[in-house]
């Protein structure tokens, strides 16, 4: 509403005392000056503005505060004549009031725009007003100071004189006079301006508001300095005119108008001694004007009658005693016509009855309490009346003592007393009494009236100049405390009941009671001389008690008997009304005392000649009046208050059956208090007796309960009296008549409190559901249950009781939707208490149903949120919940029934079936759903700027109730919390506004008011956390309420984390609220105070930016993803980008990023600043030190009341411990414990403060663990789910750099709880893993900058003249430096030091971390690596190996082999076998083994690749070991409908086959290593080699047999041949260190000769016969993610060919060592390859059998194959090099076909960006790929091809003669021909040439010729030597290939001869 802006800037810099505020208030008061003189006035009318408003529909107008002109439907335009004309306001104005009502609807559910407007009209003016009143108070002044700083009180004061000169006064005097509600509410019903009767409700209210503020204003500015003499006549003309309300009351305005005048004329502070007194007498007219004095005095003596006669007294007296207070003050001779009428002026007042009119009209005015100075001026105008005119007293005592004679002697002569008797000292007690009744600020003000001549006794009581016997009373006190003795002495009758008054209300106190407790003793007793008798005086213990006694004794003679009926109806005798009267007042008195005094208490009871208990209990069995009954039984609860008197109070209430509790058979008539209520309370329609009664007991239940109670006459216990109060008061009180409405809801109240209080103090215990027997005169008898067990079986039940509590809350919210005032303030307390008992069930309900369970007792109950399920009888529906729920749309007006309305809802939420349940019964009406939507929305929205601006000098019940406000918020949200975890539909569904009829997440969030959207709790919420958000300081809510903003965060997660309500939720927070970047920017928040909620605060809010910034990045909303990274990762202080030196500015910021300059430009960034507002360190409280408790004893007690809070927190519940101790105290007998039992309790205290502490530990550190987790999830989504791209990779770097560093810092400190180093463990783990990711990718880019291609080209490109060396060394690191690493690694090796070996789970990620750190680093460490633990094992292993890879010294090598680790690690295979041999099992158990052993292998691989390492491997017989697992032999079957592999899905548990090669490739990959590395021992390590073949033979002849090609297979087969070609040849055998004899020799070289044919037939299969092409064809079709399974096959091919190969080329070698004697492997055949490069390709081709000799045709072809395929290879790999170098110039499809083979699923959703990232990895794949396929297999066939058939070529054509020789003669020759032959064949190798082909024909051999000359041709020379024209240059084998071409070229064209 309009001037809201000067309410809070008032408000900040008043009470918030916000140092920025003062320069904003200074503005804004310059800026509304004008408001503030014309106070209220509106803009005017105006014809300009008519016409303008009028074409507004056509033409548009502009209105304040927006931009450009706007147009105006016709009926605003209506509605704002409307408007202008009801308020008599300019016709803009109005038209702004309209939109402004309009934009502001979804705050007002349910009312029009017109209806807004009026109340924000209201609103302004309250705002105003409340602006002024705020102002004036903080003036400087003589009443108080709100200690402002010196330049905002002088800027305040000087403002508000300006206005004070403009005639204030006189404006805010006329304001009251004419705002008057009546005449408001008549002009808006004729425009049907009113609204429903909350609207109405509300108007009024703002209406009030206003004029009481203006009436404040006045009276603040009266307080603090004095009004001049014309404004002074002002306010007493108004009050002139003023008159009373019906009740006889002044209502509020006049009231505070009242006391403003009252003040003008207080002179008191004269009194004081401030600095500052002399100024304010300067300014104090009545004390330096004699004008002033002179015109008011005329005034107020003019004998003119006021319309009041009392208010024109009051004014006289206060003018009376001013006067008087200015005679006693030097230098006023001048004054002294004046000054002497004093006297009369107060006899002028006193004949108007001026303390009658303030008794009845200005103490009883339900505003005067609420104002401190009020209550201090009335008290200042009475004391200073006795202690300024003493005289004036004493006239008014004799004249009532001459009254009183006069009315004595009138009733001895039997005449009526005379009329005109003056009351006026009456009248003065009687108002003393009632002023100090109340104390509602506990200032205890009726001290001043008390001054014991002797010191008190007991030292605890001091006085405010009392108790210390030596110095002197004030001399105002001594003269009011002698007003209040004399007055008692020699006290007429007629001012006894008025005396008794006062002294009641001076007893009002706990010192006050005291005192006047030792006056009511001292007077009694005998040496007081009296005239009045023995009896001392009349006002005295000894005199009341001894009257109480005598009464007793006469009534108890007229006792009749019990038989006679009709007793309770003849006359009481022996009491009088004004007997009654006076007994009634002094037990009132003594109530008063003895409740405020327990010393009185006691010393009363313990007097034996009074013995007040007994004489009290003993009248209540006579014959008296209910209404005397009803005082004595007060007076009793009183006594109660003390458990001493309590416990044996309980024994006399059961003696005297005041309550009959024992029917004796003989009796026939009911006696006791049911007898009275039924009959003669009931018939009175008064119930003074039954309600005293309920008061006693709940205060007895309260201060002791006796178990055996009645023990002996009755089964002990309390029942009797729980069924009367339940079945005869509660259940019945409703169909009773009441002469007063509000008695009805009194006696409800009071029963119910009983109920309350058992119900709190019940904790059910298992005896209570077992019946327990008690034995009564001779019988067993069941015991009665305790009265919590019973009330809760009532309530838990559909029981009268249930139902009645359940329609008094109906009836509650119905009487609250009426806005009607209430019958009685006591129906609130009532429902309060109803709310109460539902809210104790649902605490207890659990464990009673629990232990209900367990015990077999026969009785039925329901659970709460069941029977609240249950139908209202009245309505016929399911309404109770929703009647419950009802209460919170009163949040504002009754803030207690909205919290405990709240309370029970958030209970019965927490079951989740009925959640559905209430969603139904919540939005089945659509009124009453708007309603409850709009009730939670407004409590949340509650407690706004003005609640704690309203505190001013804060009452006790404002606090109370932001409190209970505050825990309302609460509630709800907790509501919420538990509602989000159940399923949909649920009720913070419904509350926060999300669809229920359709899916959850199809919601479209809006702002409120946006297409029909009403105000929901999620606005609510967002409103809470967005307050502060523009301004410096962030959040209010964070600092103000650290609790509920932690809850409204954690709410914002839960929507944001759950599927279903995610997307609408972070669309919502992204695009109409800003929400997170604007919270984000204030991290990290501090506040010590609540650091746990602190530190919740961030974790929820960190949480959500992490599921922001990976939602954002899936969609690819870039610049989305950059704000929030830039907010938390940016080092520079965020300044507005300068135009056009953007780039040069971000160029130097790189550059001062790693160089360390300019630091001091640089901010913390934001992610390390919220780290370090989390401390590691802990306070841990200080252990027990007990002095009477065990301590392992109470150790065990603590941990037995251990349970899970909320949050799911182990912590120890205080409550229940407390209750254990206190028990076990009480079960302690004997003297000597009572004596200790002081000690006892405090010990007991010591117990619970540190279990308190303890409690507080466990939730810090819980905090601290759950914000360290958050912000390691934050951390960890900025690093691996943003784009790389939008951090530099030096950024990069130097971000994860300074995280480390900071974290490791941070953890490494002494202080630093342990409990957080699992989480500081994973975040090292990940920022090693990114840095080390980071630095490789930096190191790889240095190879690129070189010049030429990329270095994926090295091997091909010409323009590289030298080869590369294989390790670029790498000089430091260019982003981060070395030294940043060595710290890194350093405080890494410190952190892993620091966690000992019960860290299992820290070590393993700390591992992990060294390991991916040794990537990166050179200089490795030692750390701690062989400990127990597979995961470990591992990572000790993997970190091994890596150190292994830099240790260029071998230093780590010799000391592993040295101390005898390595050998370990070897003979520890034979232990794996066992297990690895169990993972072959279909289904295997799990597969940690199995990655230990890889890991193992690897390592042992890696030790293999060091010649040194090889050495000592062979040395320690790792290949032995390996021979000797079984586990290899093991091989599963495969399974023949996956022939071609890749057809069924992976599995996350791999197939035995996969398993199986786990195992199998690693141990014949460490073969290979070996044979490589050995070098000088080569021959030993081939035989160990060879051995480990043959033992495992079997398997390895299978995998020869290839029966299925898939990758894996292929794979296998690859490695084996591999091998085989280095090891399984004929020298080796020789090498064998195993003794040979010729059997077993022969069994070895069969085995070799095996190997040897496999290998040969596996040429055939896969020199690409049909098979191959098969699978070729297969392959073509299969999807993206494939592509890279077809390379490997292709690769693994290509390398088993090769091997193959150079298997030949070995036998070829060794076996032959002259050409003439050549071995010969293949036959002289080529017609393979003519057949296959013939026409009749798609036929079959001869597959060679493996056991035959293949023909040499197989080389042809495998050449001319392998010369095609490496030109194919070649342009690929020209035409990948171009793609990566031109990634962006190349086509979307093709950049997604790229894609998807690396990344199947999910292409569409990443960036372009992402994109080219992934296809430059797939390029830099292939291009590898492709090189590979040339260097290392495609070139070595080639070659090796070209060499075989040179040697083959060579023999056949040269060397070998035919079989079919004509030289039949030498048939000797030719015999031996024949067996060269066979040998040449290599009878050595074990190749069985006979087998495999018929003796070599003359005509093999020509045709062999003839073919080779045409498979030979010129082409496929010319791409021999093209290849070597391509490849020669970087190949070692210069010109090898052409040597070759030319050598066999010169063979074919030899003829044969």
């Amino acid at each position: 509403g309009p001037y809201k802006d000067i309410w809070h800037t008032v408000g900040n810099a008043v009470y918030r005392r916000q140092p920025e505020a003062v320069h904003l208030l200074d503005k804004i008061l310059k800026k509304h000056k004008p408001e503030f003189i014309s106070l209220f006035k509106n803009p005017p009318k105006n014809v300009q503005q008519h016409e303008k408003v009028q074409k507004a529909s056509t033409e548009g107008v502009a209105i304040q505060g927006r931009q450009g002109t706007q147009l105006l439907p016709e009926q605003l335009i209506k509605e704002a004549f409307i408007l202008s004309d009801l308020f008599d306001i300019g016709e803009l104005a109005a038209v702004e009031l309209l939109l402004s009502g309009e934009h502001q609807q979804p705050h007002f559910p349910g009312l029009t725009r017109g209806l807004v407007a009026v109340l924000l009209y209201w609103d302004g003016k309250r705002c105003m007003a409340n602006s002024l009143k705020v102002l004036i108070q903080s003036r400087r002044g003589k009443t108080w100071t709100l200690e402002l700083s010196p330049e905002l009180a002088s800027m305040i004061t000087r403002f508000t004189d300006e206005l004070m000169e403009q005639g204030l006064t006189y404006k805010v005097l006329t304001l009251v006079s004419q705002i008057d509600v009546n005449n408001e509410f008549e002009k808006l019903q004729r425009e049907r301006g009113l609204g429903s009767e909350k609207h109405r409700k509300e108007v009024s209210d703002l209406i009030k508001e206003c004029r009481q503020s203006l009436a404040e204003s006045l009276f603040a500015w009266a307080c603090q300095s004095p009004l001049g003499k014309e404004d002074t006549l002002l306010l007493i003309g108004h009050l002139e005119r003023v008159t009373v309300e019906a009740n006889g009351s002044l209502d509020a305005v006049n009231l505070g108008l009242l006391m403003a005048l009252l003040y003008c004329f207080d002179i008191r502070f004269i009194e004081q001694s401030t600095e500052e007194r002399d100024d304010m007498i300067h300014q104090f007219p009545l004390l330096t004007e004699k004008q002033y004095i002179a015109t008011i005095h005329s005034r107020l003596q003019d004998s003119q009658l006021w319309k009041l006669p009392g208010l024109q007294a009051t004014v006289r007296l206060a003018w009376a005693l001013a006067l008087r207070g200015i005679s006693q003050l030097p230098d006023v001779t001048a004054l002294a016509e004046f000054t002497e009428a004093d006297e009369a002026m107060a006899e002028l007042a006193i004949a108007d009855n001026v303390f009658l009119f303030l008794t009845e009209s200005v103490v009883v005015s339900e505003n005067f309490y609420q104002d401190e100075f009020y209550i201090r001026r009335v008290h200042n105008l009475i004391t200073d009346f006795l202690a300024l005119m003493p005289m004036k007293v004493k006239q008014l005592r004799n004249r009532a003592d001459e009254d009183a004679r006069m009315i004595h002697m009138s009733m001895q002569m039997g005449n009526e007393p005379p009329i005109s008797l003056r009351r006026d000292l009456e009248h003065l007690m009687l108002l003393i009494g009632e002023l100090y009744k109340k104390n509602p600020y506990h200032l205890e003000l009726a001290l001043e009236y008390w001054c014991l001549s002797e010191p008190l006794q007991t030292p605890t009581i001091m006085g405010s100049y009392l108790g210390v016997a030596h110095q002197r009373p004030p001399q105002r006190q001594v003269v009011l405390s002698k007003f209040v003795r004399q007055m008692g002495d020699l006290l007429p009758p007629t001012i006894y009941i008025p005396y008794l008054k006062m002294l009641q209300g001076l007893a009002n106190g706990p010192q006050c009671a005291h005192y006047c407790f030792s006056l009511l003793k001292v007077n009694g007793s005998s040496h007081v001389e009296n005239i009045q008798g023995a009896g001392g005086s009349p006002v005295s213990w000894e005199h009341f008690f001894h009257s109480l006694t005598l009464y007793h004794e006469h009534l108890r003679k007229d006792l009749p008997s019990a038989d006679s009926v009709q007793y309770r109806h003849l006359p009481s005798r022996g009491i009088t009304q004004k007997e009654q009267d006076g007994l009634i007042a002094f037990l009132q008195l003594t109530s008063t005392i003895i409740t405020w005094s327990e010393n009185a208490r006691l010393t009363l009871c313990e007097q034996p000649q009074w013995t007040p208990v007994v004489v009290i209990l003993g009248l209540l069995q006579c014959s008296i009046p209910p209404v005397l009954k009803a005082e004595l039984l007060k007076t009793l609860a009183a006594f109660g208050k003390s458990p001493e008197i309590a416990a044996s109070l309980w024994q006399s209430l059961e003696y005297t059956q005041i309550l009959q509790t024992v029917r004796i058979p003989s009796q026939r008539q009911a006696i006791g208090i049911e007898v009275e209520l039924n009959e003669i309370e009931s018939r009175c329609e008064e119930y003074p007796l039954t309600r005293a009664f309920c008061q006693l007991i709940s205060t007895l239940v309260e201060s002791s309960f006796p178990s055996n109670l009645g023990a002996g006459l009755r089964p002990p216990g309390f029942d009797p009296y729980l069924q009367f109060l339940r079945d005869s008061v509660f259940l019945r009180f409703r169909t009773r008549a009441y002469r007063r409405a509000a008695e009805k809801w009194e006696v409800a109240e009071v029963v119910l409190e009983v109920f309350y209080k058992l119900l709190r103090d019940y904790e059910p215990q298992l005896e209570d559901f077992v019946d327990q027997f008690v034995e009564l005169q001779g019988e067993e008898i069941i015991a009665y249950k305790p009265p919590g067990f019973s009330l809760m079986y009532h309530m838990l039940n559909e029981s009268p009781m249930l139902e009645l509590s359940l329609s008094l809350l109906e009836e509650g919210v119905k009487q609250l939707d009426t806005y009607a005032p209430f019958p009685g303030i006591c129906l609130k307390v009532f429902m309060s208490c109803s709310f109460d008992l539902l809210n104790f069930l649902s605490g207890k309900r659990e464990i009673f149903m629990d232990l209900l369970r367990e015990s077999q007792l026969a009785l039925i109950v329901s659970p709460l949120e069941q029977l609240l399920q249950g139908i209202n009888p009245r309505t016929k529906k399911a309404d109770n919940v929703v009647n419950i729920a009802r209460y919170l749309y009163h949040g504002s007006t009754n803030p207690e029934l909205a919290f405990e309305s709240a309370k029970i809802l958030c209970c019965i939420s927490c079951n989740s079936n009925i959640q559905i349940k209430l969603v139904g019964d919540f939005t089945h009406d659509q009124s009453i759903s708007q309603k409850l939507m709009a009730g939670f929305v407004e409590c949340l929205d509650s407690e706004d700027a003005e609640e704690s601006v309203r505190l001013e000098k804060g009452s006790e019940l404002e606090k109370k109730f932001v409190a209970i406000r505050h825990e309302t918020r609460i509630h709800i949200l907790n509501l919420l919390i538990t509602s989000l975890e159940c399923n949909p539909p649920n009720l913070a569904l419904y509350l926060l506004g999300f669809e229920l009829k359709k899916p959850v997440s199809t919601t479209n969030l809006q702002d409120p008011g946006v297409l029909g959207c009403p105000r929901t709790c999620l606005h609510a919420i967002l409103n809470i956390l967005g307050k502060g958000t523009e301004g410096r300081t962030g959040p209010v809510a964070v600092r103000e309420s650290p609790q509920l903003a932690e809850l409204c965060y954690q709410v914002i997660y839960q929507l944001c984390a759950c599927s279903d309500t995610s997307g609408p939720t972070m669309r919502y927070l992204r695009t109409s609220q800003d929400f997170l970047f604007s919270q984000l920017q204030y991290l990290p928040f501090s506040n010590k105070e609540y650091e746990i909620s602190m530190l919740n605060q961030m974790s929820w809010l960190m949480k959500t930016a992490s599921i922001e910034l990976r939602v954002t990045s899936l969609n690819r909303q870039r610049s989305h993803t950059q704000r929030l990274l830039h907010l938390l990762l940016d080092d520079m202080p965020v300044k507005p980008y300068s135009d056009g030196e953007g780039g040069i500015e971000d160029e130097n910021r790189s550059v001062s990023g790693f160089l360390h300059f300019d630091t001091a430009t640089k901010v913390r960034r934001k992610i390390l600043s919220i780290l370090d507002s989390i401390d590691f360190s802990q306070e841990i409280p200080e252990p027990l030190q007990l002095d009477f408790f065990d301590r392992t004893q109470i150790e065990q007690v603590i941990a037995n009341c251990e349970h899970k809070n909320l949050r799911g927190q182990t912590v120890c519940n205080v409550k229940l411990l407390h209750r254990v101790l206190v028990a076990e105290v009480n079960a302690l007998q004997g003297m000597a414990a009572i004596g200790q039992r002081p000690l006892l309790m405090e010990e007991i205290s010591t117990v619970l403060q540190y279990v308190v502490g303890r409690n507080k530990l466990l939730q810090c550190l819980h905090a601290k663990r759950h914000a360290l987790e958050s912000w390691r999830q934050l951390v960890e989504i900025i690093l691996t789910a943003c784009p790389q791209d939008l951090i530099q990779a030096e950024d990069r770097q130097l971000i994860i750099r300074d995280i480390l560093q900071d974290v490791h810092d941070k953890i490494l400190d002494d202080e630093a709880a342990q409990e957080l180093m699992p989480v500081v463990a994973g975040a090292v783990f990940t920022l090693t893993a990114h840095l080390s990711q980071a630095v490789r990718t930096e190191q790889k880019q240095t190879l690129v900058s070189g010049p030429g291609d990329a270095h994926y080209a090295f091997m091909l490109d010409s323009s590289f003249t030298s080869p590369i060396p294989a390790e670029n060394p790498l000089v430091g690191f260019a982003s981060i430096g070395d030294s940043s690493l060595h710290i890194i690694l350093k405080k890494l090796l410190d952190f892993i030091l620091k966690t000992g070996g019960g860290f299992q789970r820290v070590r393993t990620h700390l591992y992990g971390s060294l390991l991916y750190y040794l990537q990166i680093a050179q200089r490795p460490d030692e750390p701690d690596t062989l400990e127990a633990g597979r995961m470990r094992s591992m990572l000790a292993l993997a970190l091994l190996d890596r150190i292994v890879s830099v240790d260029k010294q071998q230093q780590w090598l010799l000391y592993l082999s040295n101390s005898g680790y390595l050998k370990v690690l070897v003979d520890s295979l034979v232990e794996d076998d066992r297990t690895l041999q169990s993972l072959l099992t279909p289904q295997p158990p799990l597969l940690k083994a199995l990655y230990t052993y890889e890991s193992k292998m690897a390592f042992l691989t890696r030790v293999a690749k060091i010649q040194q390492g090889a050495l000592e491997l062979l040395r320690s017989g790792v290949i032995v070991r390996l021979a000797q697992c079984q586990v290899y032999d093991m091989r599963p079957e495969t399974d023949p409908q996956s022939m071609f592999g890749m057809r069924d899905p992976p599995m996350f548990i791999p197939t035995p086959v996969d398993r199986y090669r786990q195992i199998l490739l690693p141990a014949l990959q460490l073969c290979q290593v070996i044979l490589t590395s050995s070098m000088a021992q080569h021959l030993q390590a081939a035989g160990q080699v060879l051995q480990f073949l043959i033992s495992h033979s079997d398997t390895i002849q299978a995998i020869l047999r290839c029966q299925d090609i898939s990758a894996g297979s292929l794979q296998e087969l690859a490695l084996l041949t591999g091998i085989i070609s280095k090891a399984a040849l004929p020298g080796i055998l020789s090498e064998l260190d195993v003794d040979v004899n010729e059997g077993s020799l022969m069994e070895l070289q069969g085995h070799i000769g095996r190997f040897q044919r496999q290998c040969l037939g596996l040429l055939s299969r896969f020199g690409g016969s049909d098979r191959l092409r098969q699978f070729k064809f297969q392959d073509d079709n299969v999807e993206g993610d494939k592509v890279s399974k077809k390379d490997e096959i292709e690769l693994a091919m290509q390398q088993i060919c090769a091997n193959v190969m150079e298997y030949c080329q070995s036998l070829m070698l060794q076996s032959s060592p002259t050409f003439q004697h050549a071995a010969c492997l293949f036959t002289p055949s080529l017609s393979e390859t003519v057949n296959r490069d013939g026409p009749r390709q798609d036929t079959q081709a001869p597959v060679v059998p493996y056991w035959r000799l293949p023909g040499l045709g197989i080389i042809v072809y495998l050449l001319k194959q392998s010369a095609n395929d490496f030109f194919s290879y070649y342009d690929s790999h020209r035409q990948s090099v171009s793609k990566l170098q031109n990634v962006e110039q190349l086509p979307p499809d093709e950049i997604k076909e790229l894609c998807q083979s690396v990344m199947p699923a999910g292409v569409d959703k990443i960036s372009t960006a992402q994109k080219y990232v992934l296809a430059r990895r797939r390029l830099v794949k292939v291009i590898n790929n492709r090189a590979k396929l040339l260097c290392s297999f495609n070139l070595i066939i080639i070659e090796t091809c070209l060499f075989i058939l040179w040697r083959h070529l060579e023999y056949y054509l040269l060397h070998c003669m035919p079989t079919d020789s004509q030289d039949s003669l030498f048939a000797s020759r030719t015999l031996f021909k024949s067996r060269r032959l066979q040998d040449s064949f290599g009878s050595e190798t074990n190749l069985d040439f006979r087998s495999g082909l018929a003796i070599v024909s003359q005509h093999d051999l020509d045709q062999l010729q003839a073919d080779a000359i045409n498979a030979f041709g010129e082409s496929l020379q010319k791409k021999l030597l093209d290849i070597e024209g391509l490849y020669s240059k970087v190949r070692s084998r210069y010109s090898f290939i052409q040597a070759l071409v030319r050598r066999i070229r010169g063979l074919l064209r030899i003829s044969r001869n």
